[in-house]
């Protein structure tokens, strides 16, 4: 970016204080922000001069695009090259959940381990099971494709029919309700916004199986967090992996103290290959945007 615009770029690891990001985007043009950033009217009113927001990630909940768009502000995101990256987490997660694998390295850190017990850690198996993908777009067609070595059912929850999954994996598209209750395992990857909070509720895991496992590598408002946790609490589903939280970086009450919940913290896209190519796509829209070429990603018109 440094030859085609001057930059100011905040130094340090924490969020930018909202007063200060308020006062330089009051002379900013372009405004190149991450997730944790609130980009609402307020933010955009302060832009007097704003006309471009790039977003280094594929989600933009942070922003209010319709906003942007009466101010005839460009919204521009990352999107496709943290497909794997998040894929391969959502699949760890998936992995350790029902095969224990983050209580089985406590125990051992414990020293609480003393001899082989048949009985001892039993976890869920997943070769022939049932995988429910909830959003078959990019990250959930990837997380679907990744069953083929344990040769799983694939049922997937979509707005639209998924061709890869039904005629590669030979996936079925299938209601909610359906997917909740034949699946041994969901794994959710929609996008958030205010028909998708709260998608997964009390009721929705009333549906699951018993011995289910929910994964989450979208975002963490997708699910009721606090009935989940009461969901896992009373084992009334096997176990969860997840890597979004509801109210990040806190966690529902009780959440950190169970066993069968695997955390991670919001990584799905952190591998360097996934996060310099963020970078540099956040960047090219910005440079295409200047030179009147095409932007790579474009949120609003």
């Amino acid at each position: 970016l440094t030859p085609h615009f001057e930059i100011e770029q905040y130094p340090g690891a924490e969020a930018v204080p909202r007063s200060l990001l308020l006062e330089k985007v009051s002379d900013a043009d372009i405004l190149l922000c991450i997730l944790r950033d609130r980009i609402d009217s307020e933010l955009m009113d302060a832009g007097r001069k704003l006309k471009v927001i790039s977003q280094y990630a594929v989600g933009y909940n942070n922003i209010d695009v319709d906003y942007a768009k009466q101010k005839s502000i460009l919204v521009m995101n990352t999107p496709g090259v943290l497909t794997d990256a998040t894929a391969d987490l959502a699949w760890a997660l998936l992995l350790a959940a029902a095969r224990r694998i983050v209580e089985g390295d406590h125990t051992m850190r414990r020293g609480e381990f003393k001899e082989f017990d048949p009985l001892f850690m039993l976890g869920g198996d997943l070769v022939g099971k049932t995988l429910g993908i909830i959003g078959a777009g990019r990250i959930g067609t990837a997380v679907a494709a990744r069953s083929r070595g344990w040769n799983m059912d694939i049922l997937y929850y979509n707005r639209s029919k998924n061709e890869k999954i039904e005629s590669e994996l030979g996936g079925k598209r299938v209601d909610l309700e359906n997917l909740l209750k034949s699946s041994d395992f969901v794994s959710v990857h929609l996008p958030l916004n205010a028909d998708t909070h709260h998608f997964i509720g009390k009721r929705e895991l009333g549906m699951m199986k018993p011995t289910a496992y929910l994964i989450n590598t979208s975002r963490g408002p997708l699910i009721d967090e606090s009935a989940l946790v009461d969901w896992l609490q009373q084992k009334r589903i096997a176990g969860a992996g997840l890597d979004v939280f509801e109210n990040e970086p806190a966690m529902a009450p009780g959440l950190s103290a169970l066993e069968n919940v695997v955390l991670t913290p919001h990584i799905g896209s952190a591998t360097i290959t996934a996060r310099n190519k963020m970078a540099e796509i956040a960047a090219t829209n910005i440079i295409n945007w200047h030179l009147k070429k095409e932007p790579v990603f474009v949120v609003n018109s």
